[in-house]
């Protein structure tokens, strides 16, 4: 991936939206929507809809060439795969098979290629863009994730029935929560209430 800066804006079905960093490119593509109780979330109804988000930055890769059905099929597969191995490594489980073959077939495919331009300071992808291409490059940064050294830091968040999974590359590795402003804040409520309600008690 060209740039370090990751995360995207998630909305909830029910209304309010937060940003939530997930610390790679490939699990925030994980959260785009899911399948079952998830698909309430999904984002990508469409081939475009995957265009646009490959387009947005970090990765940057809008497409030249227009996306199809099989390859937002695809998309949507990698997607799910990536999932559930994030999930098996955080509740350090043995890896799903069958989502490690999905990724390691997206990795097989041609990646993106950076490519020069004349000023010699700047980069873009090599043209034609593909989203297969997009893909495969993501994939590919899932096995890095996975077999690197940032492995171990693959995490759930904390909070109550919060189900999104990040990697904490921070220097101390003491990330709990998707974010702060929700689950964060949600936890510090709770506990706020539970001393209040202890000191009620005491008083009594």
């Amino acid at each position: 991936m060209r740039a370090s800066t990751t995360g995207r804006v998630l909305h909830d079905p029910k209304g309010g939206s937060f940003r939530f960093d997930a610390g790679a490119v490939c699990l925030d593509f994980a959260h785009t929507g899911g399948e079952g109780r998830y698909a309430v979330f999904e984002t990508l109804h469409d081939p475009g809809d995957l265009g646009e988000w490959l387009a947005e930055p970090p990765l940057s890769a809008a497409p030249t060439v227009p996306v199809t059905g099989s390859e937002l099929k695809a998309g949507k597969a990698l997607r799910q795969a990536i999932w559930v191995v994030a999930h098996d490594r955080a509740d350090d489980r043995p890896l799903t098979p069958e989502s490690v073959a999905i990724i390691n077939r997206a990795a097989a495919a041609p990646a993106l290629a950076p490519e020069l331009n004349a000023d010699g300071t700047t980069a873009a992808w090599a043209q034609p863009v593909q989203a297969a291409q997009a893909l495969s490059s993501i994939a590919r940064e899932m096995i890095e994730l996975l077999s690197g050294p940032l492995a171990g830091r693959i995490r759930q968040c904390a909070g109550d029935n919060c189900p999104l999974v990040f990697v904490d590359s921070s220097r101390p590795g003491a990330r709990r929560w998707c974010a702060m402003e929700r689950c964060g804040n949600r936890h510090k409520l709770r506990a706020l209430r539970a001393r209040r309600a202890g000191d009620r008690d005491l008083l009594n």
